[in-house]
């Protein structure tokens, strides 16, 4: 018998994880330290329980918005529960694959990957750059987080080699002790 060893993603019953006084606290820190502001459109792909979704939703306001996008249906309703209880209008959700073209093109101010690229099969890293590339808005920002107990992690060369062929170069790095902020902003 052969086992895969593509990594999955973090799985919905798990969520509580993701979603919990601890996990907020840690996500309003890191939303903190994002380039978003009042108005901004913001994706945040492989967005789980909406751990980020809803603090940036607030910050944008009802002038911007936070398209949630995530392979798992439970995740997104989850997000879309939270939402509705939070009243907040400005979140919407997609199911889709990252790399599969479903983000709507020249959207977005920002793009989102917290912790989720290696969970991404490595078969699909570059399309979803592209995808994510072509999702901005020029000049617009991607902003790759990796952990340093995820045991997906990609190291800084692993993102800039995936980023680099579509378009996306290296703005700034912010590294702590637990949490590597990688942004690049979208060249052509």
């Amino acid at each position: 018998m052969t086992h895969s060893t593509e990594p999955k993603p973090f799985p919905a019953s798990m969520a509580w994880l993701l979603d919990n006084p601890f996990a907020r606290l840690q996500a309003n820190r890191l939303v903190r330290r994002l380039p978003i502001e009042a108005g901004s459109r913001v994706v945040d792909i492989g967005c789980g329980p909406g751990r980020l979704t809803l603090p940036v939703a607030r910050i944008v306001g009802d002038a911007g918005e936070v398209l949630a996008v995530d392979l798992q249906p439970e995740m997104l309703a989850i997000v879309e529960r939270r939402s509705a209880s939070a009243g907040r209008h400005n979140v919407r959700t997609l199911r889709a694959a990252a790399g599969d073209g479903a983000i709507p093109a020249g959207s977005y101010d920002v793009a989102l990957l917290v912790t989720v690229l290696g969970e991404i099969p490595t078969a699909r890293r570059a399309a979803t750059m592209e995808e994510i590339a072509a999702a901005l808005r020029p000049g617009g920002r991607l902003v790759v987080v990796e952990a340093v107990f995820d045991p997906h992690r990609l190291s800084r060369d692993a993102v800039l080699a995936l980023a680099a062929p579509a378009g996306l170069e290296l703005e700034r790095e912010d590294r702590g002790r637990l949490v590597s902020l990688i942004q690049l902003h979208r060249v052509h």
